[in-house]
């Protein structure tokens, strides 16, 4: 399956730039290039996006706001969104997660890194830079809204435990090798965990898990 691609960046070269490497990729093409958040909504209701790789700093309507809008949507619902970001944007990453995105890198990311993030988001994965986590989620938590998701009281000890790894950033097969369970196992636990909270994605998994106290940022 080819990935479709939109690439929302008000900088040219740096679309450019991603551009190529997205199309060097024999799984991706790219279907359009935004210069503004208003244009990133439009491409991904008139180009057939799968994924849009989205800034966050950009004129006429930023990329939270934009993010926010496609999540919205219902005829956008399989429209993936992997927003890039700089450290020195911290705070508004987690106001991305609130947004919908189903996760972030930052700009210093190695081409191959932003390739296999591409092809996790677009998958139905949730991906989180590790780095940041933890001082993301924390901020998080000091703003006054937070998604209307359940609580982990209701998981099992091995749920429990596997929502711990999740919020530690690590993806199935981590899981699975570092709770001796296959990766099918992990994945299984993942997708009942998101069911019994009622999370969209990891990303929430991931707040739900700092919010009610199972994993506090020191623990990263």
């Amino acid at each position: 399956m080819t990935i479709r691609v939109v690439l929302a960046d008000d900088q040219t070269l740096v679309r450019a730039a991603f551009a190529m490497l997205v199309e060097s990729a024999r799984d991706m093409v790219v279907v359009g290039q935004a210069a503004t958040g208003r244009e990133a909504v439009e491409l991904a209701r008139s180009a057939g996006a799968d994924l849009i790789v989205m800034d966050i700093r950009m004129p006429d309507l930023d990329g939270i706001e934009a993010t926010r809008l496609i999540a919205a949507d219902a005829d956008l619902a399989g429209v993936r969104v992997l927003v890039l970001t700089t450290y020195d944007t911290d705070e508004h990453i987690a106001e991305a997660l609130r947004a919908g995105a189903s996760g972030f890198l930052v700009k210093d990311t190695r081409p191959a890194e932003l390739l296999d993030a591409i092809r996790t988001v677009a998958a139905g994965e949730s991906l989180l830079s590790p780095g940041p986590t933890a001082r993301l989620i924390a901020r998080f938590l000091r703003s006054p809204s937070v998604p209307a998701t359940g609580g982990p009281e209701g998981l099992s000890g091995r749920e429990r435990e596997v929502l711990t790894l999740v919020a530690r950033g690590l993806n199935n097969t981590e899981i699975a090798g570092s709770l001796g369970l296959s990766p099918l196992t992990a994945k299984t636990h993942v997708s009942r965990i998101m069911g019994k909270l009622r999370a969209r994605d990891r990303a929430q998994l991931v707040i739900v898990a700092y919010e009610s106290g199972l994993v506090a940022p020191r623990a990263l």
